[in-house]
């Protein structure tokens, strides 16, 4: 920074608790704040490839079975979506992970990028066709049976289906006898057995088909998650226009081109890298990452993202980061991996059925051993209804209503330019009662502007800007830098300046004509003894309205002054209002700014509270007390500074435009855009997350207890109980998807 800035006013010294110095204050307060969180530590840990992980149910197995190994089942995170399992304990011998991931009927690999998605197709494949064999063996039995044919043909129809239908439900279900931990495979198992002792072979290579089918379609919802989140980084070109020091251009890869290359973008194109536009102008579609609806006008300076679509001019584009550090490629990472950061229901649901599973086989024990003990009823009939009820106990639909329904919230989010990292962020919103928002940068644009040049003592307005301009000229204070774009918006050239000089945390000196001025702040111009009362008055009056004021002065006397401001977003009382409509009861602004500023912005907005002059220790204060008032909190900031406060918040949310990896890593959410108004939408599609999970839950229990029912009274069969348990499982997979559909509007 220019050493001019230092001085020139007091609102500085306020808002340097909050706002300066954003990297460093990252580099101390960032880092702790996803570890507090519980998110995951991204590129920590061993990665290995799971064959076989398709559902939470699976999660609970490989816990189980390498959580001893690896020093418990917190040293392991899971993204089910991608079949990815990552080991925190680096001390384990990799070949012994594998060796316990066999032991569960699952099989493991070191991780690798290039064929992760081909392995996870391979399995879902498997599925479809394991499911399609069974049904076709069962058909054919059936069809044997009916024709006929003789008792042998049939049953190794039948035989043969149950195999097929059963491959990769008997090592799981083995693993489970031999730990003492039911779950839905063992189920299954036992009930295909059961029906295969009572001479039930149709019901058994039925029940086996219809298993090995839920198992597919479950793959292929997991799979319908993944691609839409795949989706996201396919947006990026495969090539890149590299252009040459010569100026030839070169396609390239976009994981070969360096940072500080050029590359071209022509019209119509997609955006390959993260860059800063050199030459050229054009509108730039952001809605993939950003969710802004409008194209984004770029010149020289501005900053584009990989995957947004160019406009009608062609871009000359300086490279700023590596291929896999974009933010497209954030946004994408960390949608896959919000997955380690599951929802309260989602824990909750794994919890039931952990205590569900043992609770209905001991009540199946009980149906099969009851009635025959007690009142001599037929063995042949209640070992039926029990292994009735043992399918339809089943936790499938249950287990996998939430996860599919969070992960679809997650990515409906992400087009809309809402990044959340992790299904339990996504569920906070719903209950927010109060929220804070930092002023700089979030309620305001955080960029200073010109608002009043008043010249003093015979000069004009031009020659008081060309003087400010010239002293200002190499300083890259935010100060220095409106003032010279408002000189070169009035087509105000700077005047020829000689011996510049900063007066450190004062402000600047300068020869111009040959004649000395200088700049500074209010009170350098009450040290330097030059104030007069009406200037005193003046200078006051504007501060209070909530201006920065720079006083230029020479030798002879005060030349005049310039009164700054940092301009409110245009969104903001729009959005805020949203807020209030959505159901928020109070909102309140945190700020290092002075409070007449603060207390001016926040009355035009329709802010409940205010607490100025906060040092960074203020604002966790502040925080605290309102969630310990209030409960659910959420804090609104640049995701940098505000780190500190945020950690204490129940949401964390970032605008994340401004520093946007910064923002990614340190928040629970972060917007994109930077637009207030996605905060309305995010309590909305919060609701609406809850509501399908509520739908998904209510209905799969209501149909176990349906058919508990019809167990009981014998009116069920074991087919119609797995075609139950089925067909629930595929309505709250559909209903779960339905949000992928759902845009900025919040329909669905």
């Amino acid at each position: 920074m220019g050493a001019s800035c230092c001085g020139h006013h007091d609102q500085a010294k306020h808002e340097s608790h909050g706002h300066e110095g954003h990297g460093h204050e990252h580099g101390k307060c960032g880092h702790a704040h996803p570890a507090e969180k519980g998110a995951v530590l991204t590129g920590r840990g061993t990665y290995f490839r799971v064959s076989g992980l398709d559902c939470v149910e699976e999660v609970t197995i490989l816990k189980a079975e390498i959580g001893p190994l690896v020093g418990g089942g917190d040293n392991l995170a899971f993204d089910v979506l991608n079949g990815r399992m990552i080991v925190l304990n680096e001390q384990v011998d990799d070949d012994a992970i594998i060796r316990a991931v066999a032991r569960t009927g699952m099989t493991a690999a070191p991780w690798s990028q290039a064929n992760a998605g081909h392995d996870q197709d391979k399995r879902r494949k498997l599925q479809a066709a394991l499911a399609a064999a069974s049904g076709l063996a069962t058909g054919l039995g059936w069809a044997t049976d009916a024709l006929g044919a003789g008792l042998w043909p049939s049953r190794a129809a039948f035989a043969a289906a149950i195999l097929i239908g059963l491959w990769v439900v008997l090592p799981k279900a083995l693993l489970a006898v031999r730990r003492v931990r039911p779950d839905m495979n063992l189920l299954m198992t036992v009930a295909v057995i059961g029906a295969v002792a009572l001479g039930d072979w149709l019901e058994a290579a039925t029940v086996s088909f219809l298993f090995a089918l839920s198992l597919a379609l479950e793959s292929w919802s997991a799979g319908r998650a993944r691609r839409a989140i795949a989706a996201l980084m396919d947006l990026a070109p495969p090539t890149v226009r590299v252009k040459g020091a010569d100026g030839r251009e070169v396609e390239t890869a976009p994981e070969e081109v360096a940072v500080g290359a050029v590359f071209v973008v022509q019209p119509g194109e997609r955006v390959p890298l993260d860059g800063r536009v050199l030459a050229g102008e054009s509108s730039v579609n952001q809605a993939p990452i950003t969710g802004e609806s409008v194209p984004v006008a770029k010149s020289p300076g501005a900053e584009v993202f990989a995957g947004t679509v160019n406009g009608d001019g062609a871009l000359e584009i300086e490279n700023t980061k590596p291929a896999q550090d974009t933010t497209l490629a954030h946004v994408t990472r960390m949608v896959a991996e919000a997955q380690s950061n599951r929802s309260a229901t989602e824990r909750w649901v794994d919890k039931f059925a952990a205590i569900y599973t043992p609770v209905v086989m001991a009540i199946a024990l009980a149906i099969l051993l009851g009635p025959p003990l007690v009142l001599g009823a037929s063995w042949g009939e209640w070992i039926y209804r029990s292994l009735v009820l043992l399918v339809i106990a089943c936790p499938c639909a249950l287990v996998i209503s939430t996860p599919v329904t969070v992960v679809a919230a997650m990515a409906a989010a992400a087009r809309a330019g809402v990044l959340v990292k992790g299904g339990e962020h996504l569920e906070s919103p719903a209950r927010l009662k109060v929220v804070a928002f930092d002023k700089t940068g979030t309620v305001t644009e955080g960029k200073l502007a010109v608002e009043t040049v008043v010249p003093l003592n015979g000069h004009s307005e031009a020659e008081l800007l060309a003087r400010v301009a010239a002293l200002e000229a190499r300083s890259s204070h935010p100060i220095a830098q409106a003032i010279l774009a408002h000189a070169a918006a009035q087509g105000v050239s700077p005047a020829p300046a000689d011996n510049v000089q900063a007066i450190p945390g004062k402000g600047a000196t300068g020869t111009i004509d040959g004649r000395s001025y200088w700049l500074g702040s209010h009170r350098y111009l009450e040290e330097l003894g030059e104030e007069t009362p009406e200037i005193h008055d003046l200078a006051e009056r504007l501060e209070t309205d909530g201006h920065s004021v720079v006083v230029v002065g020479s030798d002879r006397h005060v030349c005049g002054l310039i009164a700054l401001s940092d301009r409110v977003r245009p969104e903001a009382k729009e959005a805020l209002s949203a807020l209030r409509r959505a159901g928020v009861e109070r909102l309140v602004m945190l700020t290092g700014d002075n409070r007449a500023t603060a207390e001016r912005i926040a009355a035009g907005l329709g802010i409940d509270e205010v607490r100025a002059e906060l040092l960074p220790e203020d604002k966790v204060a502040a925080v605290e007390d309102l969630v310990a008032r209030h409960g659910t909190v959420a804090m609104v900031g640049d995701g940098v500074n505000d780190a500190p406060a945020m950690v204490k918040a129940s949401l964390s949310i970032a605008m994340g435009a401004v520093g946007t990896d910064t923002a990614i890593e340190t928040a629970d959410l972060a917007l994109m855009s930077d637009d207030l108004g996605k905060l309305a939408w995010l309590v909305g599609h919060s609701r609406r997350m809850q509501a399908v999970l509520r739908q998904n839950i209510s209905f799969a229990l209501g149909i176990k207890a349906l058919f508990t029912v019809l167990a009981f009274a014998g009116i069920a069969t074991l087919w119609g109980a797995i075609a139950a348990d089925m067909g629930a499982s595929l309505l709250v997979v559909f209903n779960g998807l339905r949000i992928l559909r759902q845009g900025a509007s919040g329909t669905v």
